[in-house]
């Protein structure tokens, strides 16, 4: 019954009814004075009965957008009052097009069609009504009986227009409304999935970054345990390549919450030429690819491609590392319409990387990497061996 609005939204209907009643009230005297004396005789009944009608409509036309049903049920009520005093039609009755506007504007589907109705059979019977009342005219034949029927057609059609106008205009409201929720549902929900994706964006790109560098990291802190009391220098050696690797994750993780927290854009990223970097890496972390690059890459690859290649052999290597036995074989195959991707190393004993889609986020990033530029990728055990295969189209993908 009651529709929650805004305060001011209150407070403009109650000062429009005011305006509507003051502006009405006076019309209202002038147009029916002479009609309403047949039924009141007394003027000052009269200027009552008009203020009491008046009132009663302009006030369900304050409280139509807080409350639809409520205020139809009062402007009926206005209407019986109206018709039982024997009040012509008058310029108050415009607030009984407010109500049916409101109606249709915000009520609900029910009270939509019930506003209707009412525009229908409210104009049909106050055509009736006034026709016949006031035709000035005494149904004693048959012309009159006529003339009567004419009037009251007539009156009943202008009546059931104007106030299916009213109520059409609410409903044409009402869809206008309802498109503007529509639009603002889309964009928010444009917004959350932009805001998802950029976020599994940052969270794919944090783990590239933190996983290979740990592994990187827990492999030469390893060595230099073993080989301090031995070989100080090569625990000299294995300090000074986890310093380095360190700075460069905490540099490509400053780049990356910058990016998270500015909407910056996505800054220098790795390309091919750094890919030498990563299989020295790799090597200090005591694991020695066996590289293939056959045949090379025909110019310069797009940035996209680049970027996938590198991070997709970031995260195969960083498996080696882990589960690896020390041997892994990196195969590359640049041709004219795609690049290849072949990574294969044998697996240590103990756990083993999950299959792709099964868990472990490095996998599922690598399959994501493929995805973005329209590839595909495969990770899977084979034996004694983890293999991981990719296939990045270069140009439009197929």
């Amino acid at each position: 019954m009651i529709r929650p609005i805004s305060r001011a939204w209150l407070v403009v209907d109650i000062v429009g009814a005011v305006v509507g009643f003051a502006i009405t009230t006076p019309l209202t005297f002038v147009m029916g004075a002479a009609g309403l004396s047949a039924w009141i005789p007394d003027g000052s009944a009269a200027v009552v009965a008009y203020v009491v009608v008046g009132l009663v409509l302009w006030g369900a036309a304050a409280i139509a957008r807080l409350s639809p049903a409520l205020a139809l049920c009062v402007a009926w009520f206005g209407a019986v009052v109206q018709m039982g005093l024997g009040l012509p039609p008058a310029a108050y009755d415009l607030g009984i097009l407010v109500v049916l506007f409101a109606t249709a504007a915000w009520g609900t589907t029910r009270l939509l069609w019930i506003g209707g109705i009412s525009a229908l059979g409210g104009g049909l019977v106050g055509g009736a009504y006034f026709g016949v009342v006031w035709s000035g005219e005494l149904l004693t034949d048959a012309a009159s009986a006529l003339r009567a029927a004419l009037i009251a057609a007539l009156l009943a059609s202008v009546f059931v227009l104007v106030m299916v106008m009213s109520w059409g205009a609410g409903f044409l409201w009402r869809v206008i409304l309802s498109g503007r929720a529509t639009q603002v549902a889309r964009a928010q929900a444009e917004t959350m999935a932009a805001e998802e994706q950029e976020r599994v964006r940052i969270a794919r790109d944090m783990h590239d970054v933190v996983a290979h560098s740990l592994a990187v990291v827990i492999a030469q802190a390893d060595g230099a345990r073993y080989a301090a009391a031995a070989k100080p220098e090569i625990a000299t050696e294995a300090l000074g390549t986890i310093a380095q690797t360190a700075r460069g994750a905490l540099s490509d993780v400053r780049m990356l919450l910058t990016q998270l927290r500015h909407r910056q854009g996505d800054g220098p990223q790795p390309t091919l030429a750094d890919l030498e970097t990563l299989f020295a890496q790799v090597r200090h972390a005591g694991i020695e690819p066996r590289i293939t690059v056959d045949p090379m890459p025909p110019g310069e690859p797009p940035a996209a491609i680049q970027l996938a290649v590198y991070r997709i052999l970031q995260e195969a290597l960083t498996n080696a590392i882990r589960h690896g036995d020390g041997a892994v074989d990196v195969h590359l195959a640049w041709l004219p319409d795609r690049v290849e991707i072949r990574v294969a190393n044998t697996v240590a004993p103990g756990p083993a990387p999950v299959q792709l889609g099964q868990g472990g986020h490095g996998l599922i990033g690598m399959r994501e990497r493929a995805q973005l530029v329209g590839g595909s990728l495969q990770a899977e055990r084979r034996g004694a061996q983890f293999h991981v295969y990719g296939m990045l189209p270069i140009g439009h993908p197929a």
